[in-house]
């Protein structure tokens, strides 16, 4: 997605970069690169570090770092990006630092160092600075903002239905998105047309040097492995280890955005498939077990697109709700458990039994927010992420055809009768509105000139990022190195599987890449 044509530089003389003899690590005291600033890191704000035990809050610095607003004409003005450190906890081995990038767009990256400990084994920590960052547009970096207030964004994307159905439904949807992409034209300035992940990557190349690292090392989950991908094409002889978990189709997505997302509500179903096939084989562990769990779920949604379940505590479940929730709740395999829970509770009301009260639900019932599909269901916060848009609608090639939008969702409901409707009425519509972005796109190419072969992970079973993804992504950045986790859920780094983190550690501390075809196991899986 860099607009850039991405040409492949040479690479750079090993010289400059002060390698410790015979380690293969980068002295802390390496030159710092030409062409932009050093960050000046200061004292986090304790409300940052919340979590963090008082005896480890001394690791930790924070800073804000300009970067311009517009890479081919610096004179527009500078953004601000919110920027989090977690020093090496072995400074006279340290290696570089190694950045964080949790997905969305749109997703909020600043504060991801907290809880390293959590994501990576023990001898990364101790031999890497970990460097979160919220990217331009997003939360603490100058966020980008298409509404005055709160109140004002309520009062359009409230009307905005997920899965709208009925003619009303989708005329106020559509009128909704139409307002949405009008304000956003009106106050979010020239920041809107500077959001494509190719600008992104441009900012973490001067982070990259900010912090005086020769080469990048960094760790991109779902929509991040798009900036990851983008870098490494962009940056080929800046790229030293580049981790890609839950991966998308980057030709794909920067070429077809109409495809890519068709392609994605394929995958949410083959993941909700696998989940109730997985119960159906597990009975006595899955709630939702008894009888054939394909067929009772269907039930449930054939249902709520005629009308909404209302529970005996009141909760009334909608189709939006349904689809959001059940959505969300395939990205985590820990989750399973109380949505087969709260799946039966749903069908018990729908067939009711004497002396059988449907149980209190626990994951269907959990608010959901406009976008962000691409983001884990913990990237939540209070802010209108504006961006998740702004980035989409810059980088994915959509039609300004609004009205097409109710045929192709019929189109892709009746292939993926869960999700289909859902994906359309989410990038498809809301990018069919947008005001005109920025050109600076990169589309390829993607066959990256790096020394190191970039790492990917990918899930059978991912929702937002299926694993034919992975697959491509592998074919298109040519030197890459794929391993397959035969797992459930989107992304696998941090704690799921040990196989995965290990390699994980062993390619970041020591460049080491596992054979072709390499298959890793989840630590547990679902309904086990």
């Amino acid at each position: 997605m860099a607009a850039h044509s991405g040409r492949l530089r040479k690479v750079l003389a090993v010289a400059a970069s002060a390698l410790v003899a015979g380690t293969g690590v980068v002295a802390s005291a390496a030159a710092q690169p030409a062409g932009a600033e050093p960050v000046s890191w200061e004292k986090c704000d304790s409300a940052d570090l919340s979590g963090v035990p008082i005896t480890e809050r001394h690791l930790f610095r924070c800073a804000t770092y300009p970067v311009p607003i517009d890479h081919a004409d610096p004179g527009k003005g500078t953004v601000e990006l919110a920027m989090m450190r977690r020093a090496a906890t072995s400074p006279d081995q340290r290696i570089g630092s190694l950045f964080l990038n949790p997905g969305g767009p749109g997703g909020s990256g600043y504060n991801r160092p907290t809880t390293a400990v959590e994501r990576f084994d023990p001898e990364v920590l101790e031999r890497f600075d970990i460097i979160g960052f919220d990217p331009r547009g997003v939360n603490n970096s100058d966020p980008l903002r298409c509404f005055k207030s709160a109140q004002q964004a309520e009062k359009v994307l409230g009307r905005i239905s997920s899965v709208p159905v009925t003619d009303e439904q989708i005329d106020t949807t559509m009128d909704a998105y139409q307002e949405y992409g009008e304000s956003c034209a009106k106050n979010a300035g020239e920041l809107l047309r500077h959001m494509s992940t190719e600008d992104v990557a441009r900012d973490l190349d001067l982070m990259r040097q900010g912090v005086g690292d020769e080469k990048l090392n960094y760790v991109g989950f779902s929509y991040g492995t798009l900036l990851g991908a983008t870098y490494v094409n962009l940056f080929p002889e800046r790229s030293r280890a580049i981790i890609l978990d839950g991966n998308v189709d980057p030709a794909l997505r920067t070429s077809d955005g109409v495809q890519y997302d068709r392609e994605r509500a394929q995958g949410f179903e083959l993941a909700l498939d696998g989940f109730l096939k997985r119960c159906a084989e597990n009975p006595k562990k899955c709630a939702f077990g008894e009888g054939d769990p394909r067929a009772k779920f269907d039930e449930i949604r054939d249902h709520l697109r005629e009308e909404p379940i209302t529970m005996p505590d009141g909760t009334e479940i909608t189709l939006d709700q349904f689809t959001d929730s059940t959505g969300s709740a395939l990205y985590k395999p820990e989750n399973f458990r109380r949505l087969a829970t709260d799946l039966q509770s749903l069908h018990r009301q729908l067939n009711p039994k004497p002396g059988l009260v449907p149980e209190l639900l626990t994951v269907l019932n959990v608010p959901t927010t406009l976008g962000k599909l691409d983001a884990a269901p913990d990237a939540e916060s209070s802010y209108v992420d504006d961006s998740y848009f702004a980035v989409n609608c810059t980088d994915k090639p959509i039609p300004a055809e609004p009205e097409r939008v109710a045929e192709i969702a019929a189109q892709w409901e009746a292939e993926s009768p869960t999700f289909g409707r859902s994906q359309a009425f989410s990038d498809l519509a809301g990018c069919s509105t947008w005001p005109e972005t920025s050109a600076d796109v990169h589309r390829g190419p993607w066959a990256h000139q790096a020394e190191n072969p970039v790492l990917l992970f990918g899930n059978s079973y991912d929702p937002a990022t299926r694993y034919e993804f992975s697959r491509r992504m592998e074919q298109q950045l040519g030197n890459a190195r794929l391993v397959t986790v035969e797992a459930h859920g989107h992304c696998i780094l941090g704690g799921r599987s040990s196989c995965a983190d290990t390699i994980a550690a062993n390619y970041l501390v020591d460049l080491q890449v596992p054979e072709p075809g390499f298959v890793c196991q989840p630590d547990e899986q679902p309904f086990s």
